[in-house]
């Protein structure tokens, strides 16, 4: 008996936030019965970890061989700010009588943190911890994670704004006899792109060789690199496809070119930058796939996935200047705060939602990029096992969704079907 439940309230209605906005929000603690405490306390923090497990061969003083795991660990810490909501430390005891008690917050986020990121090895996480500090007794924890985005504009990599084109070609000796080469192009308009847009690719086909390609797959990959310090430096590379499509077959002597498109879902963005134990990338990756007892062709092409599109690229459904559904009207602020270079985000005077900026600003103060619709902030596939940690008592109580998945700007362009290949 005592706590009977405990809302931890952003005032944000996806829990999401950029880098250097301030977060506001309450915390309501609901009683069954009167409850002693010495103070209530909240801490936010915000920490990168990685962790795997490895497996070798020993050989004891015996002689004998047997097997011998080891875990290695990364740890980074960004931010942790902690006071008391009620009390203190060297308070007196307060007895808090059954219903509903509400606590208002703030808390300023650093402007250089990286982006929320979950990974089959390490995670980059952010989270507010609620704790009952009580006196001659176990505290009690409750616990929830929130997103923070790292805004990355693609407006100012000029690099990303170029096409890319990849050439691939080969010639097959068959019988003793060289036949003519196989050559595949594959060419996309930029290499800059935000989650929610379609990736136009171009392939064209050429082949003047006598062996046919069976297909040729566009893949486009997560590249992620962790790193450990504990109890050595160590890295391990993990490489996740997102998404796929696949065009063919060419028959040998034949030309084709095919025009396709392939949509990214919600995922972080390029890079994780300011964190130094995830590195992150993502690359459309070509495999042309030939009959016979040939080697495949296979390429990579760089793609950069940003926070803010560019908006000089015009992809094959064009943009539109009406805004994004967002879930309800009142989610709108019309005084969205910028992100680069950002300024808190201030509630709404009802204290019910709250702004969350996007867009950059101008040297005036208005939107730089007026005709690019704001995002939607949606969960990404990637989830959390947990968000308990290691430092967590066994009375840590998660509030919200246990397995976290951390929201991502993600953008409504009404994109059109792709073209039928031809």
């Amino acid at each position: 008996m005592g706590l009977k439940g405990c809302e931890i309230q952003l005032d944000n209605p996806w829990n999401t936030y950029y880098a250097g906005q301030t977060i506001n929000g309450q915390v309501k603690l609901t009683f069954d019965s009167t409850k002693k405490v010495r103070g209530i306390i909240i801490r936010f923090l915000g920490e990168a970890n990685t962790e795997w497990s490895e497996t070798k061969t020993v050989t004891t003083s015996e002689g004998k061989t047997e097997q011998e795991t080891e875990t290695l660990r990364g740890h980074e810490e960004y931010f942790q700010i902690q006071y008391y909501l009620l009390g203190g430390k060297n308070s007196s005891e307060t007895e808090l009588p059954a219903g509903t008690h509400t606590y208002p917050f703030t808390c300023a986020l650093p402007p250089t943190l990286p982006s929320s990121f979950e990974g089959e090895f390490g995670h980059v996480r952010y989270t507010v911890k609620v704790t009952l500090d009580r006196p001659w007794k176990f505290d009690q924890d409750m616990k929830m994670a929130f997103t923070v985005i790292s805004p990355v504009d693609l407006n100012v990599n000029p690099r990303v704004k170029e096409p890319y084109k990849l050439e691939l070609e080969k010639s097959f000796c068959c019988f003793c006899c060289r036949s003519g080469p196989l050559s595949v192009v594959t060419t996309v308009p930029v290499t800059g792109y935000v989650s929610g847009q379609t990736i136009p690719i171009t392939c064209e086909c050429d082949n003047a060789s006598n062996v046919g390609i069976t297909s040729v797959k566009f893949i486009l990959r997560k590249r992620v690199t962790f790193q450990v310090n504990q109890p050595r430096a160590d890295k391990k590379q993990s490489k996740i496809t997102i998404a796929e499509l696949s065009i063919g077959p060419v028959a040998g002597g034949e030309t084709r070119t095919f025009t396709q498109q392939l949509e990214i879902p919600a995922l972080p963005p390029t890079n994780l930058l300011n964190c130094g134990i995830i590195s992150l990338d993502y690359d459309l990756h070509i495999e042309c796939d030939v009959s016979g007892p040939h080697r495949n062709l296979s390429g990579n092409i760089p793609i950069i996935l940003g926070t803010i599109p560019l908006a000089s690229f015009k992809p094959p459904a064009p943009y539109t200047d009406v805004p994004a559904q967002l879930p309800s009207q009142q989610d709108q602020d019309p005084s969205l705060a910028p992100t680069q270079p950002v300024s808190p985000a201030s509630p709404p005077s009802d204290g019910a939602g709250g702004a969350l900026g996007w867009n950059v600003a101008d040297s005036a103060g208005g939107q730089l990029y007026p005709n690019i619709p704001p995002p939607q902030f949606v969960e990404t596939q990637f989830r959390a096992p947990k968000i308990t940690g290691n430092e967590d008592s066994e009375h840590t109580t998660v509030v919200g969704d246990a397995n976290f998945a951390p929201r991502y700007p993600t953008f409504q362009f009404n994109n059109a079907t792709a073209p039928p290949h031809h």
